[in-house]
C-alpha cells in the first residue's frame, strides 16, 4: 500500500485541518506541551516546541513512519541492501566513519577494511605532505591545496573546511597553510583559486569517480596547464606526478592523466556523490590541511550520530523527529520550502550543501517503484548565517510567506571575545538573537498590542506580525570537528527520514543526468560552429539557437 492509502496518512490530513485555527501563542503556555516537544542527545538539544505540533500530532506522526516501515527501511540502508534500487546500489556512507572493529556488509563483503585502508593511506601521505617529506618537483614543501570537484565533491569539503577554519585547533594546525576548492568551469573561478599562490608550493587534488566529470576534469587540465607553464626546468610527468594527485575510481583514467599510481585514493560505488563527505573526497584535502587527527574527530562525530540514529526510539531521536517534522510542514501543512539558519559565521556554506543534500535526494515526483506522487515531495531550502539574514530575508519570514525555520546554535564561541566596558560578551549578544527570532516568529504582534503602544492607527498594520511560524532550535556545546560530523549525520539522515515516508528514492539524481547530457549536445555544437563556421540551429528550439548564435557572435570564439 502507497503511503498517501494508509489510514495513518488519512488520520494526518484530518488532524492538520483540524489545527488551522491553533495558534503557537496559546501553545506554548501549555508548559507540559514544551517540556514534551524537546530531544537531547549527549549534549545536543533539540527543541521543537515552537513547531504547530501537539504531543497527538507526534503520536501520528510515529505512526505514520510505522505505516512507511521506516525502521525497516532504516535496517536496510546500514545492512548494506540496495536501497537506491534505479542504480542497483548499496547506500553505505555511514561505513565510512564507522571504527575499524566495524562489519558492515556490502554483497557480503564487509566494507569497513577497505575503508580503513584508504583511511590509513591518507593519514600517512598527509603527514608526509604537512611534515616536508613528500615535496614539490623544485624541491620546496607543498604548503597550498587546490581541490578541484563538484557538487557533492566540493559543497561538503568546503563546509567542513569552513566550520573550522577558525576552532583553535584546527586553525593552529593549519597554520601557513592555505586550502582552496574549485568547483566552476567559469575561468574566474580558476583565477580565484589560483590567486597568490606558488605553483611551485601547490598540491592539485582531482576529485571524480569516474574520473570524466566535465566541469572537473575541464579545471583539472586547467590547473595541470598552470602548474606545467608556470614550473620551469621541468618535465610535465616530473611537475605533474608530484603536484597532482587524485580521488577517484578509475585508477586507469587517472594514471593516464599523468597521476602516480601511489597517489591515488579510492571511494566505492555504495558512496553517492552527495553523501561522500565522509570519504577521500573530503577527508584528503582536510588531512592535508589541518592534519588526520582533526579529520578523524570529524569522522568519529558523525559516526556518533549513526549510532543514535540507528538505535534511539523515535521520540529521542534527533534525525527521525526533524525528518518528521518536515514531512508535516511541507506535506500536511503545505509549507514547501525551509529556511536554514545556523548562529555561527563558521557554519556560512552549511546551508549551500545541505541544499544538495535534501533537494537532489527528495526532488523527486515518483515513488520508488515508478508511481507518480499525489503529493509534493521535498523542499526548498536556503539559508545564511544569523545575524546577516536577520538584515535580508528574515522579512519575508516573519511578515511574508510561512517558511519552518530551522535554528541553529553553540553555546560557546569558537572566538571569544569580551570588550572592555561591554555589559556581554560578543557570543552572548549573538546568541541573543537566537534566542529571540523563534518567538517572534511564534508569537506575532497583534493590532490591539500596538494600540496599547500607543503606535497610531494608520501605522499599525505595517508592524503587525501574525506570528504562527514554525521553527526549531538545535543547541550544541560547541562548534568543533566532532560536532560538525554530528550536524552533518543529522542533516543526511533527516534527509533519508523524509524519503523514507514519501516512499522515494533518495540516492538516485536522473534530473542531473539528464542536464549533463544536453550540454554536452550543446557542446557539441558550439565547438563544431566555432571551427567550422556553421550554425547552431540543428537540433535546438528557435530561442536556445538565438542566444547560442548571439553568444558566438559576440566574443565566445575569442574567450
Amino acid at each position: 500500500m502507497a503511503i498517501h492509502e494508509t489510514a495513518a496518512w488519512a488520520a494526518l490530513k484530518e488532524h492538520a485541518a483540524s489545527l488551522q485555527g491553533a495558534h503557537l501563542r496559546d501553545m506554548m503556555r501549555d508548559e507540559d506541551r514544551c517540556a514534551a516537544l524537546t530531544a537531547e542527545r549527549d549534549g545536543i538539544l533539540l527543541d521543537y516546541s515552537r513547531q504547530r505540533v501537539t504531543n497527538e500530532t507526534m503520536d501520528m506522526l510515529f505512526n505514520l513512519a510505522e505505516a512507511a516501515d521506516l525502521a525497516g527501511k532504516r535496517a536496510a540502508m546500514f545492512t548494506g541492501e540496495k536501497i537506491n534500487n534505479t542504480e542497483g546500489r548499496a547506500v553505505m556512507h555511514a561505513a565510512l566513519r564507522a571504527p575499524r572493529e566495524a562489519t558492515m556488509n556490502v554483497d557480503g563483503k564487509n566494507v569497513v577494511p577497505d575503508v580503513h585502508s584508504v583511511l590509513d593511506k591518507i593519514e600517512d601521505f598527509s603527514a608526509r605532505v604537512r611534515s616536508g617529506v613528500f615535496k614539490g618537483c623544485t624541491g620546496k614543501p607543498l604548503r597550498n591545496i587546490v581541490s578541484i570537484g563538484i557538487g557533492g565533491s566540493y559543497l561538503g569539503p568546503e563546509f567542513v573546511f569552513e566550520a573550522l577554519k577558525c576552532e583553535p585547533a584546527a586553525q593552529g594546525a593549519s597554520t601557513g597553510r592555505t586550502l582552496r576548492f574549485l568547483a566552476n568551469v567559469d575561468p574566474v573561478d580558476v583565477s580565484r583559486a589560483i590567486s597568490g599562490l606558488n605553483p611551485e608550493e601547490t598540491l592539485v587534488v582531482v576529485v571524480s569517480k569516474t574520473f570524466t566529470t566535465a566541469e572537473t576534469m575541464l579545471n583539472a587540465r586547467t590547473m595541470k596547464d598552470w602548474l606545467i607553464t608556470s614550473i620551469k626546468g621541468k618535465t610535465a610527468a616530473e611537475i605533474t606526478s608530484q603536484h597532482i594527485v587524485a580521488v577517484s575510481t578509475s585508477d586507469k583514467l587517472v594514471q593516464d592523466f599523468g597521476v602516480d599510481a601511489a597517489n591515488i585514493f579510492g571511494f566505492w560505488d555504495w558512496v553517492g556523490g552527495r553523501y561522500s563527505v565522509c570519504s577521500a573526497v573530503s577527508v584528503l584535502p582536510i588531512a592535508l590541511h589541518y592534519g588526520f587527527d582533526i579529520a578523524r574527530r570529524f569522522l568519529d562525530g558523525a559516526h556518533d550520530m549513526d549510532n543514535h540514529f540507528l538505535n534511539e526510539p523515535p521520540r529521542q531521536n534527533i534525525p527521525v523527529l526533524m525528518g518528521l517534522l518536515g514531512v508535516w510542514n511541507s506535506t500536511f501543512l503545505g509549507h514547501g520550502a525551509r529556511a536554514l539558519l545556523p548562529y555561527s559565521q563558521a557554519l556560512l556554506r552549511f546551508a549551500a550543501h545541505i541544499q544538495q543534500v535534501d533537494m537532489e535526494s527528495n526532488g523527486k515526483r515518483v515513488a520508488q517503484d515508478g508511481s507518480v506522487l499525489p503529493f509534493d515531495a521535498g523542499e526548498i531550502g536556503f539559508g545564511e548565517p544569523g545575524t546577516n539574514g536577520q538584515h535580508s530575508f528574515y522579512q519575508l519570514i516573519h511578515q511574508g510567506g510561512v517558511f519552518p525555520a530551522d535554528f541553529g546554535g553553540y553555546c560557546t564561541s569558537q572566538c571569544p571575545v569580551l570588550l572592555e566596558g561591554d555589559p556581554v560578551p560578543n557570543h552572548e549578544e549573538f546568541m541573543s538573537n537566537f534566542f529571540a527570532q523563534p518567538d517572534v516568529l511564534a508569537y506575532a504582534k497583534t493590532a490591539e498590542e500596538l494600540e496599547k503602544e500607543g503606535v497610531p492607527e494608520w501605522f499599525r498594520p505595517h508592524k503587525v506580525f501574525t506570528g504562527n511560524r514554525p521553527s526549531l532550535s538545535l543547541l550544541f556545546p560547541k562548534l568543533d570537528a566532532f560536532s560538525c560530523g554530528q550536524l552533518l549525520a543529522i542533516y543526511e539522515h533527516r534527509t533519508a527520514v523524509q524519503g523514507f515516508v514519501w516512499g522515494l528514492n533518495s540516492f538516485d539524481q536522473w534530473g542531473v543526468e539528464l542536464g549533463k547530457k544536453l550540454a554536452t549536445k550543446v557542446r557539441t555544437a558550439l565547438s563544431t560552429a566555432r571551427t567550422s563556421g556553421g550554425d547552431v540551429s540543428e537540433g535546438f528550439n528557435p530561442s536556445t539557437s538565438t542566444l547560442m548564435t548571439y553568444y558566438l557572435a559576440n566574443g565566445a570564439s575569442k574567450s
